[in-house]
């Protein structure tokens, strides 16, 4: 049996081995037979549409511009299931496209480039946001470029607002300073019109995405890493016993929430945008998601995130486009340049054409315009300061709607936390499991449900990491 045991790992070394050497044997040449530098690029359509005409275009752009490089389309999405495995056996397009939540994993492994030096060598010094910075850099170096970022806010329709009188006479809503303040408005808009006063999502992991960003202000850790480097989940706490209890009494306190307990992404926007439910927690792209729901420009609000008992912080999220870790240092030149055709610092004519054709559409569609996002630049950045001035220029709403968020993400007076580090969705699908279960069972203990999941979480995820 041991021998049988010896030869089966001998062949597993050897399919590794050579796996790993096919890989290494993709990336032994970055040019073509011109002498071109050939780059993948990730998140290719994989449909003709307008989607695929509108890279085509941009391909051809860049390549006209570029004659020393060459787009390779790839049609491959980020997908935790096949990342690692590709990224292993160096089968990543040269850029790929991921989440903010990646990043402390796809850093830890060594899965992208460093791109200090030629975004140095392109004047990106001091053009990035610093708060971005942290999320896709370590050690002094960038390993990935921030495509574009988020950070959570509330949410409100402003009729239902105005008839809780909760309006000011300048349509400026009034802010509550904390989660039970904005309980205590949910309560008066459904006395004033009958609809739920707050809506969450409670499934498809939106749920748990929600929720660690209200549970972060009540004091909650969700893990740590000890001195072994070894992750050890923390939830198991009075903090988020505390935390869960507010959901729960949410539901059986004060009757705040809509019949349906089981809310995943596209009820949540339904749920508000049909005006059946007046405030949620969202960041401030959601017009977009509401807007087929037929709310209107002037029903669209947006201000800060309240406050929690122990800290005031909101969840930042976004994208970022990184280079292979196997790039070569001319492949890493010609991905900056590509990247730069979609996002720059500098303010180009093609940047200010994208941005109005963008906006033009939005108004064609009766889609709230003026709500402000994190930006990945710096203030200092120029397509920052011109954006910024054509957001107030076509604004096609009361401003005061959305003053309160734009002035919050503008000054960031509070604590700007990524999400989770390691394991995330999996621990946004376990809490979601603990939401529901609170809002459907009124003697659901609170206590229990956390130690579980906390145990849960340990050995299904964080011990096999």
């Amino acid at each position: 049996m041991k021998k049988m045991i010896k030869v089966v790992a001998l062949m597993l070394a050897l399919v590794v081995a050579t796996g790993m050497l096919a890989g290494c044997g993709a990336d032994t040449s970055d040019k073509n037979e011109n002498g071109q530098t050939v780059i993948s690029v990730g998140n290719w359509p994989a449909k003709d549409g307008v989607s695929m005409e509108n890279m085509l275009a941009r391909k051809a752009r860049y390549e006209e511009a570029n004659p020393d490089a060459v787009i390779e389309p790839d049609t491959w999405n980020f997908d935790r299931k096949t990342f690692y495995a590709k990224a292993a056996g160096g089968q990543l397009p040269t850029v790929y496209l991921a989440g903010f939540t990646e990043m402390p994993e796809i850093i830890a492994s060594e899965y992208s480039s460093d791109l200090s030096e030629v975004l140095k060598k392109r004047g990106f010094d001091g053009m990035f946001n610093d708060n971005i910075l942290e999320v896709v850099g370590k050690d002094g170096k960038i390993l990935a470029f921030p495509r574009g970022a988020y950070i959570l806010g509330l949410a409100f329709n402003t009729e239902m607002f105005d008839a809780a009188g909760l309006l000011e006479a300048d349509g400026t809503p009034k802010q509550p300073k904390d989660w039970y303040e904005m309980v205590d408005m949910a309560v008066k808009i459904k006395e004033a019109t009958g609809k739920s006063g707050l809506v969450l999502p409670t499934a498809n992991r939106s749920g748990g995405w929600i929720f660690t960003s209200i549970a972060w202000s009540f004091g909650v850790d969700f893990m740590e890493k000890d001195a072994d480097g070894k992750w050890k989940a923390t939830f198991n706490t009075p903090e988020a016993e505390e935390a869960l209890q507010f959901y729960k009494d949410l539901k059986w306190k004060y009757d705040v929430l809509p019949a349906n307990t089981l809310i995943d992404g596209n009820e949540w926007y339904k749920t508000l945008g049909t005006g059946n439910a007046a405030i949620t927690v969202t960041a401030g792209d959601y017009p977009g998601k509401v807007v087929k729901y037929g709310m209107t420009p002037n029903q669209v609000g947006m201000m800060a995130i309240p406050a929690g008992p122990k800290r005031h912080v909101t969840l930042l999220g976004g994208d970022v486009q990184a280079v292979k870790a196997e790039a070569t240092k001319d492949q890493i030149d010609a991905a900056i340049r590509w990247i730069e055709t979609e996002s720059s610092f500098a303010l180009t004519d093609a940047y200010k054409q994208t941005i109005e054709r963008n906006t033009a559409t939005q108004k064609e569609q009766n889609q709230h315009v003026g709500i402000r996002s994190m930006s990945v630049w710096s203030d200092e950045a120029p397509s920052l300061q011109w954006f910024n001035q054509h957001l107030e220029e076509n604004i096609n709403a009361n401003p005061n709607h959305v003053r309160l968020y734009n002035e919050f993400v503008a000054d960031c007076p509070i604590e700007i936390q990524p999400e989770e580090p390691v394991s995330c969705q999996e621990l946004y699908a376990i809490l979601d499991g603990c939401i529901q279960e609170v809002l459907t069972n009124k003697d659901a203990d609170v206590k229990a449900l956390l130690e579980k999941a906390n145990s849960d979480f340990q050995n299904n995820y964080l011990n096999n990491l």
